[in-house]
């Protein structure tokens, strides 16, 4: 075969999980995603909601086996030498669909082909192929080298973990609520009064951390200053308001570590009679406003799901759904932005 080489990297991606609209839970799932030639494959597929099969919650030997299967060390899981390359995030069964393709030595290099959306164990690549995705020829010390180093505990690619959130207050029920909500959809979460007398290594284990509106300014720097004495990365943050799912999203949004120029939603604001939403390439949006009325009871109203070509869009707001105090959520499959809607 004379395909032409391309480069295989690695990079950490996320799947942003979530309460939706209608009390569902939505899975959050961090993996590694496959780059081909400096960009993510998935980023190539048409708005895909999909993983990886090397994931972080898949436990260690599951994870091992799923990267020696694509090493060739193990046999292909399906029929014709087929490998999933992205299935559910949530159950990951082949019957939700999964993307496959054939991947194959040809003398040291790796080739990845025919790709297609399969549902069942016979694909029908004319129908349901990627005709414009691959092949793809890896040289195979790259491969090789790209994919080992996950086997190994120093290795220079960082197997992602499960994020994990502190949040900071009384243990009221809102912050109560919103652990259990971020433990539903698989983030780790622990409710704490001061975190300044922690060890420096266990402040660094957590992604974010959101402080309860009642926290007062000066706990809130200290708890700050703990941090960023431990060398922190974390995202500190002051929740928006007491409704958990809009809390959730915050907290995804807070997540997010994607490179803007790989990110598909690139901005949101909201205001007026208009939200304003830009995306980078051809994706599904959902637009969610959350608000409290007057007897403190959250409500939640869909304004827009539909997909949206790349570019600025604007998109009108109900004015019932944004009375009072309001928010509103974009939602795409990998990235969550939340913004205030700004009063005239």
């Amino acid at each position: 075969m004379t395909f032409r080489y391309v480069t295989f990297g690695l990079a950490p991606a996320m799947r942003a999980g979530g309460v939706l609209a209608n009390g569902a839970y939505q899975i959050h799932r961090d993996f590694l995603d496959f780059v081909v030639d400096g960009r993510p494959l998935l980023l190539r597929l048409a708005d895909l909601d999909a993983v990886s099969p090397l994931a972080s919650d898949l436990g260690p030997s599951i994870f091992t086996e799923q990267v020696r299967r694509l090493l060739l060390e193990t046999d292909a899981p399906l029929d014709g030498g087929r490998f999933v390359i992205y299935g559910c995030p949530e159950c990951e069964g082949l019957e939700c669909g999964a993307v496959t393709a054939v991947i194959e030595r040809d003398g040291a290099d790796f080739v990845w082909r025919d790709f297609v959306w399969q549902t069942d164990e016979t694909p029908d690549f004319e129908l349901n192929g990627y005709h414009g995705i691959g092949p793809y020829r890896f040289r195979g010390e790259q491969y090789r080298a790209a994919l080992e180093r996950l086997l190994l505990a120093d290795g220079a690619h960082e197997v992602p973990t499960g994020p994990r959130v502190l949040l900071v207050g009384q243990r009221a029920a809102v912050l109560a609520k919103l652990a259990a909500a971020l433990r539903r959809i698989g983030i780790g979460a622990e409710i704490t009064l001061d975190a300044v007398g922690a060890l420096a290594e266990e402040l660094r284990k957590y992604s974010a951390v959101v402080f309860g509106r009642t926290v007062g300014q000066e706990e809130r720097d200290a708890v700050r200053d703990a941090f960023a004495t431990a060398r922190s990365e974390a995202v500190l943050m002051t929740a928006l308001s007491p409704i958990v799912p809009l809390l959730v999203a915050q907290v995804e949004q807070a997540l997010d570590r994607t490179p803007y120029d790989r990110r598909r939603l690139l901005g949101l604001t909201a205001g007026g009679d208009e939200a304003v939403v830009q995306v980078a390439s051809e994706c599904r949006v959902r637009l969610v406003a959350h608000r409290l009325d007057r007897l403190s009871r959250p409500h939640a109203h869909e304004l827009f799901d539909a997909s949206l070509e790349p570019g600025a869009h604007r998109i009108p707001l109900d004015a019932r759904a944004v009375r009072g105090e309001s928010f509103v959520v974009a939602r795409t499959s990998d990235a969550v932005l939340v913004t205030p809607v700004a009063r005239r």
